[in-house]
């Protein structure tokens, strides 16, 4: 199998502004591809190496539904339940509306959360941040847990009816608190004993250990008129040790080869070889990826879905990954089915159990180019296959 597309399709990303790039292609949880090109850092002239880590943003997301499908597993909650029974925070919501005058007013919300609202994004939590939330914030210097975060989060009213349209938000981020008081451990513990240490994922953490700090990548923005990088104005993810906020929905830095363990063992039909024996560790069940893989979304929750991202056409949503439903409306050559998640530097994972194909691509760029980058590089990647 021959990949001097992809080389020289990523070579090329410079052009766009893209200063470095690192990607991995697995076939039936083989390495076939391994290309760096460009710089971790500029100014130093440091180039990109397997060894550097990045921030993943986003692509914490798919870690955390795997983590809570592994209780739907134990039948400790199914997915209908409301989130109230084991986050009571949440049992009384409101609904925020704008009348058509430019007022807004609360009412109470007719519906519950259901924990499938926050694995699907229709919870109503959104990204725009809220009086609690925000007060919070700015008395604790952003630095609080995520039992504080979700509790401050329940007072503030949601943005529309639970379950009754898509809007992408800060579900997951309670997602991970719903794990951390159904484990009975923070969400950095359940990671690492569930999943990150039986992988054998040792560069995967929400805080960086300061013997790791040399090998962070640095994030910039491309000034498009000068065609010269720059520091982007942006609060960047806080990883100091001392930081105590562990976001679900986008805290976790890695590597490509540790988080590519994560997805080969999802395309594995969730099992990955195990760090310490010869056997191999199961995160969950082959029947439960079909679900999280399985678009969950109606006709009117596709359009919502759909709208926000325009190279997310061909995919619907299903528990907490993107899934390709539709290769004409996609304009893609890959297979139906197909599913991952992306962050928000760049960073995109794809995971297709029909070829027992898995990528995994890294950069750091805000914006990211994302809409340029992913759908070409998926397209050369299977027109090599």
């Amino acid at each position: 199998m021959e990949f001097s597309k992809v080389t020289q399709f990523l070579d090329s990303l410079y052009k766009i502004g893209i200063p470095g790039a690192d990607l991995a292609i697995y076939l039936k949880g083989n390495e076939v591809y391994r290309h760096q090109t460009g710089m971790a850092d500029i100014e130093a002239q440091k180039p990109i190496s397997a060894e550097t880590i990045y921030q993943f943003y986003s692509m914490t997301k798919p870690v955390t539904c795997v983590s809570a499908m592994r209780f739907y597993e134990d039948g400790i909650f199914k997915l209908d339940d409301p989130l109230y029974e084991y986050l009571p925070e949440y049992k009384h919501m409101e609904i925020r509306e704008t009348l058509d005058n430019g007022e807004i007013r609360t009412r109470p919300a007719e519906n519950p959360i259901r924990i499938v609202d926050l694995f699907t994004m229709t919870s109503g939590l959104t990204y725009n941040y809220q009086t609690n939330l925000q007060e919070m914030g700015k008395n604790t210097n952003g630095n609080y847990t995520l039992k504080e975060f979700s509790e401050a989060l329940a007072k503030d009213p949601l943005y529309f009816e639970p379950g009754t349209r898509w809007e992408y938000g800060l579900s997951h981020d309670v997602l991970g608190r719903l794990i951390e008081v159904l484990s009975g451990k923070t969400l950095g513990e359940y990671f690492h004993d569930n999943i990150f240490a039986p992988l054998g994922m040792v560069d995967t953490f929400f805080r960086l250990p300061k013997e790791k700090e040399n090998r962070m990548v640095t994030c910039y923005k491309y000034d498009e008129e000068t065609k010269t990088h720059i520091k982007p104005d942006i609060n960047p993810l806080r990883y100091d040790l001392d930081f105590k906020y562990e976001s679900g929905g986008g805290g976790l830095l890695s590597t490509v080869d540790d988080y590519a363990k994560f997805a080969n063992a999802l395309c594995a039909g969730g099992t990955g070889a195990n760090a310490t024996s010869t056997y191999y560790y199961r995160i969950l069940g082959s029947a439960t990826i079909d679900l999280m893989r399985t678009n969950h979304l109606s006709e009117s929750k596709m359009k919502n879905y759909s709208g926000t991202w325009r190279h997310h056409s061909g995919y619907g949503y299903g528990l907490g990954v993107r899934t390709m439903v539709d290769k004409a409306a996609g304009g893609s050559n890959s297979s139906i089915g197909e599913y991952g998640w992306s962050g928000m530097l760049g960073t995109f994972v794809l995971i297709d159990p029909a070829y027992d194909l898995t990528y995994v691509y890294a950069q750091q760029l805000n914006p990211s180019k994302e809409d340029h980058v992913a759908p070409r590089l998926r397209n050369v990647i299977y027109g090599c296959l």
